[in-house]
């Protein structure tokens, strides 16, 4: 159903966000005040109001949010496109037990809007490979996803 909103995040999207996958991320870019938007996989559902998302230390994404805590996460599942929007704030400057430089943000959720089109359903969800060497993928993402779980 179309335009749902809810406080927080429903069980089929928290069942979701226990894994690795895509999904897009808003900030307000700190140097032009426009919207930035970023491709995320390590994401995580710490409970049914908060997210983790871990980000190279590098990224324009942590400079955003310290200048404008304000984001949406994009997520399409449960046969739907869901609108996640919250306030951020760097939670760890660094994950423990992974080998690069990653920062862990916490997302507060404030609202999850259902923002699918009327009349219509998701019927393939997003795919993506690694293109790097697949064992070396595999393990960092275990690495990530552990650390992220036990923030």
């Amino acid at each position: 159903m179309a335009n749902q909103v809810e406080p927080r995040l429903l069980k089929p999207l928290y069942d979701e966000l226990q894994k690795e996958r895509f999904v897009t991320l808003a900030t307000i870019d700190f140097e032009t005040g426009g919207p930035n938007v970023s491709a995320i996989s390590w994401v995580l559902a710490k409970d049914e109001e908060t997210i983790y998302i871990a980000v190279d230390n590098r990224s324009r994404i942590l400079e955003n949010i310290k200048n404008n805590n304000q984001v949406v996460i994009n997520i399409i599942a449960n046969e739907s496109t869901y609108s996640i929007s919250g306030t951020a704030w760097l939670k760890l400057e660094r994950l423990q037990d992974v080998p690069l430089k990653l920062g862990l943000v916490e997302v507060n959720i404030k609202e999850v809007r259902d923002v699918m089109f009327y009349g219509s359903k998701i019927v393939t969800e997003v795919e993506y490979d690694k293109t790097y060497d697949k064992n070396a993928a595999e393990k960092l993402d275990r690495q990530v996803m552990d650390a992220m779980r036990k923030a």
